[in-house]
């Protein structure tokens, strides 16, 4: 037994060794730095919620030096932003294959300027399909982790005991544990930041609450519009009720967004409503969420 745990401590031991060769310090909040990982060469990712100024970025190098990195983007909707910086970096590790299930032990390795590397170990307690944020963006699983997540873990890399990447790690997202930004999510979002510099997620600028409509299915009845908003523009008015969206039937908020990710902004979306008892369709051009919605 004493030599099982032996070798399984020295497995753990190269593991978080191996992945922290691609984990820097992210110097871009006030007192302590969060961590990053060289996700592409010149690229690094990490958690947006820690990154608290756009200019005087620097990183903590894994072979110790500090460089300057420029934030190329952020989606505050799933957590990531992404830095670049002139160094290369290592080759990027191996994604897992499918999601961790329950039980799976996970490591997090994150970096800070004064004690480098640093690694918490835990198991992955829950795992779903694709799970949208409280800040409106989606990824593509829910990984909750039952490990220690400290101050600077956060933008940390999610390894499986082999080494294997699940994603980077993240406190902002679940007031009750900590959660792994899927590797896949990450891939998705870094792509469209390096293109655009940001996410764009559509947008009908109006204020919904579910309602019981007398044949028993539900609607949204819209208590408010934003000013020259989307909707408001297309002719929506206060006290419609929203019953489908692009021929999907919606009795939820999260009903809207899944409809508006399958239309890009720009594209015209009809939305049907009842107003004063009457069924009526209006064509809405989906716009782009004001940044900070």
């Amino acid at each position: 037994m004493a030599n099982e745990l032996a070798a399984l401590s020295n497995e753990l031991a190269a593991a978080v060794e191996q992945a922290g060769r691609s984990v820097v310090a992210v110097h871009a909040r006030p007192r302590f730095s969060s961590s990053g990982v060289f996700w592409r060469p010149g690229v690094i990712v990490t958690a947006q919620h820690t990154i608290r100024r756009e200019e005087e970025i620097t990183v903590t190098l894994p072979d110790g030096t500090n460089a300057a990195a420029t934030l190329a983007g952020s989606d505050p909707g799933t957590d990531v932003a992404v830095l670049k910086v002139e160094s290369a970096g290592p080759a990027a590790a191996a994604r897992v294959s499918a999601p961790p299930a329950p039980g799976n032990l996970a490591l997090t390795i994150g970096r800070s300027e004064d004690s480098g590397v640093n690694a918490t170990m835990g198991i992955v307690s829950a795992v779903s399909g694709s799970w949208r944020t409280w800040r409106g963006g989606r990824l593509d699983h829910y990984i909750r982790l039952d490990l220690t997540l400290y101050p600077g873990s956060s933008g940390g890399v999610v390894i499986s005991t082999a080494g294997e990447v699940i994603g980077i790690a993240t406190s902002a997202l679940s007031r009750i544990a900590g959660v792994a930004i899927p590797a896949s999510t990450i891939d998705r979002v870094a792509d469209e930041i390096l293109a655009r510099g940001r996410v764009s997620r559509g947008y009908l600028g109006v204020g919904l609450q579910p309602v019981e409509l007398p044949d028993h299915h539900k609607g949204l009845i819209v208590l408010s519009l934003a000013p020259d908003g989307p909707a408001a523009k297309a002719g929506v008015l206060i006290g419609d009720i929203l019953v489908s969206l692009g021929g999907s039937a919606v009795d939820d908020t999260d009903d809207i967004q899944g409809v508006l990710e399958l239309h890009p902004v720009g594209q015209s979306v009809v939305a049907a409503v009842l107003r004063g008892g009457v069924s009526r369709e209006i064509a809405i051009v989906v716009g782009e969420r004001p940044r900070g919605n």
